[in-house]
Parts: structure tokens; sequence; C-alpha cells
């Protein structure tokens, strides 16, 4: 497992974020695991929410703008099977430690990873075209 760990840390890359003595122990993992998986993996999540809209009968690529951070946002927190997806496409990157923590406060971590997996695909709407 070791050369597993020191592999996957070394593909994702550094920190993401300021660390600070005050920062939460939720905080230090959003910045050192979350972000950093997030940005190596976002090619991927773009073609796999446009996979998802294709699928939704294309709904999505109609929409204005606003509408379509709406429906980005409602997507990710509604679609449980996209969710699940996504999530496994995440946590696919941890060490093992770092699933030993994921497992202690899924919850919380679940939260913050969807919510920046929206800020993500959001800011990048452009991209997210057929």
């Amino acid at each position: 497992m070791e050369s597993r760990d020191r592999k996957i840390i070394a593909l994702r890359g550094e920190t993401l974020g300021t660390l600070t003595p005050q920062s939460s122990a939720e905080e230090i993992f959003q910045n050192q695991t979350l972000r950093p998986i997030l940005k190596f993996q976002n090619d991927l999540f773009i073609q796999v929410f446009i996979n998802y809209a294709v699928k939704q009968k294309n709904v999505f690529f109609d929409l204005s703008p606003e509408k379509k951070l709406v429906y980005i946002e409602n997507v990710l927190q509604k679609d449980i099977k996209l969710r699940n997806l996504l999530k496994g496409m995440i946590i696919a990157f941890f060490t093992s430690e770092e699933y030993s923590v994921y497992i202690k406060n899924s919850s919380n971590l679940n939260k913050r990873m969807m919510n920046l997996l929206i800020e993500r695909l959001r800011s990048q709407v452009q991209m997210l075209e057929k």
C-alpha cells in the first residue's frame, strides 16, 4: 500500500489553498486531499457531466447561462447516481490514511466534496458544451 499511496500523492500534486494553525481538520483535508484530486480529475468531471446532460435529453444545453448554474447545483445535489459516481472518482485517489480519515467524518466531507465540485463545474460552465 505504501507504494500506491506515494504514487497517488505524486500524481495529484501539492496542497492547494492556505493552511494555518487555526485550520480545522476538515479544512486541512479539503486543501491537502480534495482540492488536488478535483484539479487532477477536472477534465474527466467535465466529460462525465456532458455525458450526463446528453443522456438527460440535452435539456442543459438549451438553458440560459444563469439557469445552467442552477441546473448544475440541483443535479449534483439531487441525482444520487451521479453523486455516487463523482464521489467514487474522488475517493479512488485517496491514500489509505486519507480514506481512514474520510470514513470517520464522511458526511461533512461529502458535503465539502460536492460543494467544491459544484463550484468547479459552475466556474467552467462555458466548457460544458456538446
